[in-house]
């Protein structure tokens, strides 16, 4: 499985670079903080991949990478997707390299 670190995430979001940035956390925990991803809960992931990007890196976050993980191996196995990254981390990585007052739970 392919990952990019948040330092790497910064950077890419900083050069503008055409990347989607999906949150699979649940809508509650995306509401009390999010990276401006599109959010599509883990549960739902598989009934949703006509929301996901094929022609560009997807980048897959969730809390710490667990969820977001797991994701990008059943869209791998099920859909084929192979522009998929994990987020090493997720979330709490980017609190702790880049915003400590961001509200995690």
């Amino acid at each position: 499985m392919k990952e990019i670190s948040v330092q790497e995430l910064k950077q890419k979001i900083d050069n503008k670079e055409d990347f989607q940035l999906i949150d699979v956390r649940e809508t509650f925990e995306y509401e009390t903080s999010n990276l401006d991803g599109l959010n599509i809960p883990l549960g739902g992931i598989l009934i949703e991949t006509e929301k996901i990007a094929t022609d560009k890196p997807v980048i897959v976050q969730c809390r710490s990478g667990k969820r977001s993980a797991a994701a990008i191996m059943q869209l791998e196995q099920m859909h084929g997707f192979d522009n998929l990254y994990n987020l090493k981390g997720g979330i709490l990585a980017w609190q702790e390299a880049f915003d400590p007052n961001m509200p995690v739970y």
